[in-house]
């Protein structure tokens, strides 16, 4: 898939995951989990993800996500940024967000990947 052509449009995708705990280990494999659903489930090439932010809510500070996401395979070109989420109570634990922009097809549908305990959150984008 190319970057840019006429046939393409800039989206931006939504997503979420929680960390069993708040260690460099298990950040990482909700991150890298999180990401291989956004390519999947989006048929994205790494080509075609321009930025993705993070949010980590606050009981997350083992690292940063993503550094974990820009070892990913092929997305050490993409602009990342980590942010704290704002902290409400009783909000999802262990919480790790991201909201990506990403070139594809005009006529596409994105698929928004909210995993594990951060299903909840939006139960129609599961």
């Amino acid at each position: 898939m190319e970057k840019f052509n006429n046939s393409n449009e800039i989206f931006f995708i939504r997503g979420a995951t929680t960390s069993k705990e708040n260690t460099k280990v298990e950040i990482t494999s909700a991150v890298n989990e999180l990401i291989d659903e956004l390519m999947t489930r989006n048929n994205l090439e790494p080509i075609n993800i321009l930025s993705i932010i993070f949010t980590a809510t606050k009981d997350l500070n083992a690292c940063f996500p993503a550094s974990i996401a820009r070892k990913f395979n092929g997305l050490d070109s993409v602009a990342f940024l980590d942010c704290q989420q704002m902290f409400v109570p009783d909000d999802v634990k262990f919480c790790i967000r991201l909201l990506a922009q990403v070139n594809l097809p005009r006529k596409s549908k994105p698929n928004h990947p909210y995993l594990r305990g951060a299903s909840y959150l939006r139960p129609d984008r599961c």
